[in-house]
């Protein structure tokens, strides 16, 4: 094959430039510190120094909503109704509170200017924008695999076997039991130079490891339910056939690849409370009343996971939940891309965790999101261990059970990937969580030196 999976010597790398985007950098930087001196003077322009009252009750807040959460899933009966009116009373009284003494209206200034300084911040920080896609020559045997159950019928809705035979590809259509692995491998045997996929992601998962394997295109149909990676890819998850471009021609670039074990995983393989919530049986027919069900148990009972990971040489342990991706995603507080993954080429691993086992821990985290019950980190390599013989894993979402300990890794460019031309979700580069202290350098004019690209994501 032209290019060793797992290799990380030709890794594919961006300019590494703090401020880039061509000279706006210390511009944004510039916005970036109005904005945050706005929302710390708002509060202060409004109340005075009774403002430092009101943000230790919107921090007390806070601290009791996530009480009220904690409650509401680690605990049945009188706890988990009490829980859940706690979780909407707090916050319903702290905005009643604010607006009783007219603060609601600053406050949510404050709040807003805040959000906007770090989007600013990041965007100061934002490498150069650059791109490795080439334009890509329509291959001669293209051949495409087929899920009509996934998606709730997205392939024969959008008549995606009749369109993609029309332009020339070979198409299979899966049959219940087969074997989607030997399939794309004997699909490359006779000849296949593209492989694509209109499915979900476990499926698109299984067909890209054989086309890294073989270093043949690989072109992902979003035709299943979510479809997380097609998402991440940019494309356009309503509009399936607009993807049928990329079996013809269109563009590619390098993708990284996860692997839990042996186990490929285009997204991310999860370990602890949702692995074991996708482990039960009636999961997939009723997936919010199952985990309503089997999350006390698992958050504080018999049946809680004890989880322990070692990323790149650093070692915690009283993890209850774990999720290792293919690169590390965005915050779900990130307004520009929430929970999605800025790059697909870093040769990273994102690791995000849960240590949170008791209300008081619960409450501590609302109130300091850094006393660490949230993990948050990126490695090369993550070894996860429990304790026991094997572990339930999901891996893009689909159950399986893995001998301990599990070693996941980044295989670094390892699929090429082929696209449409025209992506409506294509990333735009943005920077790393808010750094102040070169924010602040950047908007005086004074040079950042260059950045290593393993800024915590």
């Amino acid at each position: 094959m032209g290019r060793r999976v797992g290799s990380r010597g030709d890794e594919p790398s961006a300019p590494r430039a703090a401020g880039g985007r061509g000279g706006h950098g210390a511009a944004y930087a510039r916005v970036a510190m109005v904005l945050l001196l706005g929302g710390v003077l708002t509060p202060l322009a409004a109340a005075g120094l009774r403002s430092v009252l009101w943000v230790l009750v919107g921090v007390a807040g806070l601290a009791l909503t996530a009480v009220g959460v904690w409650w509401a899933l680690a605990h049945t009966g009188v706890a988990r109704i009490v829980g859940t009116a706690l979780s909407v009373a707090a916050p319903v009284t702290v905005l009643a509170l604010y607006a009783a003494t007219e603060l609601l209206g600053p406050a949510l200034l404050s709040f807003g200017l805040l959000v906007l300084a770090v989007v600013a911040a990041r965007w100061a920080l934002a490498p150069a924008p650059t791109t490795s896609e080439e334009a890509a020559a329509a291959p001669h045997h293209p051949w495409v695999l087929m899920n009509r159950r996934s998606g709730g019928g997205k392939v024969d809705r959008f008549r995606l076997v009749d369109r993609a035979r029309a332009a020339g590809c070979r198409v299979h259509v899966l049959g219940p039991g087969q074997d989607v692995t030997a399939l794309a491998r004997q699909a490359v045997a006779d000849g296949a130079d593209l492989l694509g996929v209109a499915g979900g992601d476990g499926t698109q998962a299984l067909v890209a490891d054989v086309a890294a394997h073989h270093d043949v295109p690989f072109a992902v149909i979003p035709a299943g339910t979510r479809n997380h990676f097609a998402l991440d890819l940019g494309l356009d998850r309503d509009d399936p056939v607009a993807a049928l471009e990329a079996l013809t021609g269109g563009r590619e670039f390098r993708v990284d690849l996860g692997y839990a074990a042996d186990r490929v995983f285009v997204n991310n393989a999860s370990f602890g409370t949702y692995a074991s919530v996708v482990h039960q049986p009636a999961y997939r027919d009723a997936k919010t009343r199952t985990a309503w069900k089997t999350l006390p148990g698992l958050l504080t009972g018999d049946d809680a996971p004890a989880l322990r990971m070692t990323a790149d040489g650093q070692r915690l342990a009283g993890i209850r939940a774990l999720l290792v991706s293919n690169n590390p995603y965005g915050r779900a507080v990130d307004v520009s891309r929430p929970g999605r993954r800025e790059r697909l080429d870093r040769g990273l691993l994102g690791v995000a965790g849960v240590r949170v086992g008791s209300t008081a821990e619960a409450a501590r985290l609302a109130s300091r999101p850094h006393s660490g019950g949230l993990v948050r980190l990126t490695a090369d390599e993550v070894v996860v261990e429990t304790g026991t013989a094997t572990t339930p894993v999901g891996i893009d979402g689909e159950y399986v059970e893995l001998p301990c300990p599990v070693v996941c890794r980044s295989a670094p460019g390892a699929l090429r990937v082929r696209v449409p031309h025209h992506r409506p979700g294509r990333s735009r580069a943005r920077g790393p969580a808010a750094d102040w202290p070169r924010v602040a350098r950047l908007a005086l004019g004074r040079a950042l030196p260059r950045q290593e690209e393993r800024a915590p994501g």
